[in-house]
């Protein structure tokens, strides 16, 4: 137990467990929330790119010193009160000149919410329908100003959505993408560990009663398995996934259902070297019933079997999960690395050239599988050293 532990891909499991079930619980906010411009860079891509930043505008003026590039996305919330016959104007000034953004008149309350990527506001401001209004808004370093004219009183707040958000940036929708990929841990390990689980229970079961039974039973669940095994997996599951639904648990049931061929067929083939024993017999002799034998002595001795399958099959229910999230048969509502695959695939990451939307979940899919067969294939080797060098490091 104790070599086990000192592994080091036993350390990095642990160390991926503990960042998917409880660094959730430290993340303020949902990981859901918007929390910058889609396609953000990470923070340390590009110095050139801005950060996002926000200005509160009053009755005076703001002041803003640019010297990076256009920001993504200009937006203006917020209130202005004024004298119903007075028009107010608000103005943007540039090193260029100065544009007026919007003429208000006729009311004593006018409610702000200007985004640069609306339409109407390009047209208003004469700017291409195709493009980013944030670049004819910002065409050059130097000092910028936003003010209103004839306004009794100004509540307005300009947000300036950056280029650079985030440790891993953001995806087409703005958010967080080191958040997702934090919550998608903890999906992968539920699905991968659950359906194993299951599986895995329910091949060591049949597996225990078709080798100690024999006969007709284990010549029926053989055939049983041998269809299971035949049938292309992908296309039933996809099937599956149509009719029973796309929720999390329905997910593990359809993969538990086509992964517990091998234990089964592990188990029947230890039960059938060992039911012959001299011991097995000592202990029909002795009267003992077949529950007390196979529960007793023939489940710890396919235990270490058990433990390995396990460990072995973990990999291919994640990667079975995001395949299937992949393809779009998985819940929208639920964060999974597949999901995440999903999303930045139909909307645009290869085009974008947004590397830090593919990269990360792919390497975390790749990264806990290989974790998974590591701890596999060292139990296989102390369950038979005949399979290892003898140095399990």
């Amino acid at each position: 137990m104790r070599d086990i532990l000192k592994r080091k891909s036993v350390i990095l499991l642990i160390c991926i467990f503990l960042a998917g079930f409880l660094s959730p619980m430290l993340i303020a906010g949902h990981p859901s929330d918007v929390v910058g411009a889609p396609f953000a860079r990470p923070l340390w891509w590009n110095a050139k790119l801005p950060l996002s930043s926000e200005y509160e505008v009053g009755n005076s003026a703001v002041e803003i010193k640019w010297d990076k590039l256009p920001p993504e996305i200009f937006a203006i919330n917020g209130r202005i009160t004024a004298d119903p016959e007075k028009e107010v104007r608000i103005i943007w000034s540039t090193p260029q000149g100065e544009q007026v953004l919007d003429i208000l008149r006729g009311s004593d309350v006018y409610w702000i919410n200007m985004d640069g990527r609306d339409m109407i506001f390009k047209q208003k401001l004469g700017l291409p329908l195709i493009g980013k209004s944030a670049e004819h808004l910002f065409p050059s370093g130097g000092r910028y100003s936003l003010r209103t004219e004839r306004a009794k009183e100004t509540e307005l707040s300009l947000s300036l959505s950056g280029g650079r958000e985030g440790l891993l940036g953001t995806d087409q929708r703005g958010r967080d993408v080191l958040t997702l990929l934090i919550f998608g841990i903890r999906t992968s390990l539920i699905v991968g560990i659950s359906a194993t689980l299951i599986a895995s229970l329910l091949g060591l079961g049949l597996g225990l009663a078709t080798g100690y039974i024999g006969g007709w039973f284990d010549a029926l669940v053989m055939r049983i398995v041998d269809v299971f095994l035949s049938i292309p997996t992908l296309p039933i599951m996809m099937v599956l996934a149509g009719l029973w639904g796309k929720g999390l648990w329905q997910m593990v049931l359809i993969l538990s259902i086509f992964s517990w061929m091998g234990t089964a067929r592990s188990v029947r083939a230890l039960v059938l070297t060992v039911r012959e024993s001299p011991w097995v017999e000592g202990l029909r002799v002795l009267g003992a019933k077949r529950g007390y034998i196979l529960w007793r002595h023939l489940v710890p001795e396919a235990a270490p079997i058990l433990l390995a399958n396990i460990a072995l099959g973990v990999p291919g229910a994640i990667l079975a999960e995001a395949g299937l999230a992949f393809l779009g048969l998985s819940d929208p509502r639920l964060i999974s690395w597949g999901r995440m695959l999903h999303e930045a695939h139909s909307f645009g990451a290869f085009t974008e050239g947004a590397w830090w939307l593919l990269i990360p979940p792919g390497l975390g899919i790749v990264a806990l599988c290989l974790i998974f067969m590591d701890i596999g294939r060292y139990l296989e080797e102390k369950i038979d050293p005949r399979l290892g060098t003898g140095k399990n490091a």
